[in-house]
């Protein structure tokens, strides 16, 4: 094994949640039986952090595996769909080599009692909450870091869906009224008698959405920074995008919109300050007009109308949130931060009203 996955900018594993193990008896007979050559009893640890499948580390003594699979307990069909995930990566790869390579992929619900799929390891930087001053970025070195996460959406945002065999992931023309509707109908079925009921927003979006996509393509539909993977020897590069659970035929300006929902700047307000989870603040980063500004001039969609786009996406991080929220409140999420989500949705309907004021639309 090499030393790196030591380093302290290696996004590390942890101990497994109690109720959350793997049977690793089982997952390495099925990888063995798949052509991989594995020696000795695999350690299992469990990556932190994340609300949608469950990712774990399988450290061999000859190789490093990255484990996916979905939540424990009941979950919705179409919910948590690591095989089409897994899909997805495969087909991508060839055409988006930041997509780590898949080895496995187990629909048989015996193996583990659940599907899952195995990855390599892309051993690297997650830049999470703030930028680990180790990486030794300077300001000038923090924007181009920020330019090169820009450019690896925008390399997506490129790609013909039919070069990869994925111009059938999703239904494609139609995409920005179904996320309008779909999010409307979300966010009602969610609501709590204590948040404000967004149907201004609502309103608003129903009417000022584009009558057409500005194209379809393949989008990520939920890109940050904590889904990225940096070159710990050379922290400008982009090694790896993760997380496409999410990823579908779409608007790529709506991809962009969502993205930017989580973009928090340096002169935001204290309470959009504390929602932070991206460094997305640090000196050198770009500020969302810049990225828009940048985004336009690389792939020359229009952005005249993008107003539009920053209310959905915060509204739609209103939605997730407030989803959530009910679960927190209804006793059936236990994590004590959820109790701030509600004051977020809050939060984000005047945000949303603020733009829609001094909106041109």
């Amino acid at each position: 094994m090499s030393d790196s996955s030591n380093n302290t900018l290696v996004d590390q594993a942890g101990q497994v949640r109690a109720g959350e193990e793997v049977d690793v008896a089982n997952v390495t007979a099925y990888l063995q039986s798949k052509g991989l050559t594995l020696e000795g009893t695999p350690e299992l640890q469990q990556f932190p952090g994340g609300a949608s499948n469950l990712t774990y580390l399988l450290r061999y003594a000859n190789v490093d595996l990255i484990l996916r699979r979905p939540p424990f307990g009941h979950i919705a069909k179409s919910a948590h769909d690591v095989v089409r995930e897994a899909v997805i990566m495969q087909k991508l790869k060839p055409v988006y080599p930041q997509v780590p390579v898949i080895h496995a992929i187990c629909e048989d619900a015996e193996v583990i009692g659940a599907p899952f799929y195995v990855m390599e390891r892309l051993v690297g930087n997650i830049p999470r909450q703030n930028l680990s001053p180790e990486l030794g970025l300077d300001e000038a070195k923090t924007r181009q870091l920020c330019l090169n996460v820009l450019d690896a959406l925008i390399q997506l945002h490129q790609l013909d869906p039919t070069q990869a065999g994925l111009d059938t992931l999703g239904k494609g023309e139609g995409y920005v009224a179904r996320q309008v509707e779909g999010w409307t109908k979300r966010f009602r079925a969610a609501r709590t008698d204590d948040v404000g009921d967004f149907e201004a927003v609502m309103a608003w979006l129903a009417a000022k959405q584009p009558q057409q996509e500005v194209a379809i393509r393949l989008i990520h539909n939920d890109f940050r920074f904590d889904n990225v993977v940096l070159d710990v020897n050379d922290p400008l590069k982009i090694i790896g995008v993760l997380d496409w659970e999410m990823a579908t035929l779409g608007d790529p300006l709506m991809d962009l919109g969502s993205a930017l929902a989580y973009w928090v700047q340096a002169d935001d307000d204290p309470f959009m300050k504390g929602s932070r989870r991206q460094p997305t603040n640090a000196p050198g980063m770009l500020t969302r007009d810049e990225v828009v500004r940048y985004y336009a001039e690389k792939t020359g969609f229009s952005v005249a109308n993008f107003d539009f786009y920053t209310v959905y996406g915060l509204f739609r991080l209103a939605g997730i949130a407030q989803q959530i929220y009910k679960r927190f409140k209804e006793g059936n999420a236990r994590n004590p931060a959820f109790a701030q989500f509600g004051p977020f949705a809050c939060y984000l309907e005047q945000r949303c009203l603020g733009i829609i004021a001094q909106s041109s639309l």
